[in-house]
This record gives structure tokens, sequence and C-alpha cells, in this order.
């Protein structure tokens, strides 16, 4: 998870963070290159005491400051439709996790098995363990196996909310009335941790989410030991 001193992106656990974090190292590196191009060519014109005279149309440079960054725009443009369809597509999906957003909890219903259902609430300070992360843990984590390619149903009962854990690259809408869907595939085992991101009324922020990601056969026992819970 992020800490106060952290300006980057958090360390990507899913294949998807880790093409979103490439994407903007590609767009940051272009930028940066405009950026010291106008400026030198500002520094030029700032100090440079010479005028050309007879210059009173200049076609090639025009020419040039036009196909530029039309070029550029493409050099952007297909690295981002590409991980657009990539963020999009849901291919055969090993665990289907149904999520509910309400003020202000999630709930959750792992549609694969029967009557696996339970609501998340934060916890509260005066409930905290130790080791806790204040505002951040929650009563009922989320338990998903890693290396497996999971689809997320998101819809919402009351306002618009969103479900998002940023080490997965995972941001999409809870609308009422309306199921949104989306696939992650985590790689490492590990707490990761979100909030919500749409402001959703006054405990917007008391909302959190967390995943636990573990290995195939401890979820299965966990499946095995939670299958009645709801």
């Amino acid at each position: 998870m992020a800490t106060w001193s952290n300006l980057n992106f958090q360390d990507s656990a899913s294949p998807l963070m880790e093409q979103l974090i490439f994407f903007h190292d590609h767009t940051l590196l272009i930028l940066m290159m405009i950026t010291i191009l106008i400026g030198y060519l500002m520094y030029m014109l700032f100090f440079n005491y010479y005028t050309n005279r007879f210059l009173l149309s200049g076609q090639m440079i025009e020419i040039i400051w036009t196909i530029m960054p039309a070029i550029i725009l493409l050099f952007i443009a297909f690295p981002s439709l590409r991980l657009l369809y990539l963020l999009d597509e849901v291919n055969n999906p090993s665990i289907t996790l149904k999520t509910i957003g309400h003020q202000w909890y999630w709930s959750y219903e792992y549609s694969d098995f029967t009557s696996l259902e339970f609501d998340s609430y934060m916890t509260p300070t005066n409930q905290m363990n130790p080791s806790d992360f204040r505002l951040l843990d929650v009563d009922n984590r989320i338990i998903l196996p890693m290396k497996s390619q999971i689809r997320i149903i998101v819809s919402a009962t009351d306002v618009l909310h969103s479900w998002t854990i940023p080490t997965l690259g995972v941001k999409i809408d809870a609308s009422p009335g309306r199921l949104n869907q989306t696939n992650f595939f985590i790689y490492r085992p590990g707490l990761f941790f979100g909030q919500c991101s749409e402001i959703c009324g006054a405990n917007h922020s008391f909302m959190p989410i967390v995943i636990e990601s573990t290995p195939s056969k401890t979820f299965i026992q966990w499946i095995k030991n939670n299958i009645y819970i709801g």
C-alpha cells in the first residue's frame, strides 16, 4: 500500500496495473520531450537578437508543426486503445464476485458457490488490533485465489459508488439499477486496500475495501469453512 512519502503508483499486483504504469511512463516521457523542446525554443527566441526580415510565411515549418503533433498523438493513442480493450476484456473467468454498494458498506456474493455472501464494514477504531490499518481495515475481507482470472460484477442499491483497488488497476462504478463488470488477475499473495472513489454521502470516506489474496488451496479451504454463511 502507499505511504505518506510515496508520490508514485503503488506496487502493481496484476498485469493490468503493470500495463497502466508502463503507459503512464510512456506518456510522461513524450510530454517531457515536448516540454524540453518548447522550453529550448522559447529560450532561444527570448535571447536571440537577430530577426529574419525576409521571412513573410513559412509553409514548410507550418506543415512540420501540423504533422508532428498528429504523429505524436498516434504514439499515445495506439497504446491507449490497446490498454482500454485489455481492461474491458472478460475471458473465461475462474471465479465471479458480485459486489453491491450501500450507504455506507459493501456486500459481496460468491456467485459460483451456494449461500456464500456477507457484508463488509469498516473496523471501528475501538475494535482494531495493533496490526490493523486505521480507516482501511474491514471486519470481513474479500478472500480470492491468486493466479486466477476473476470477474467482478458491481452494482449499488441507493446512490453511485465506485469500487476501487489501486494496486490491481481496478476502478469500476457501482450504479443503482445497472450491472458493470470487469476482470483482474492477482499474481502474488497479500493484502490489497481500496476505498470508495465516488462521493456517495456523509460516510463516503468510511467504506474501505480489502482483498486478501491467498493460494488456491487456502481459498478452497476457506470456501469449505464458510459455505453456509448468510
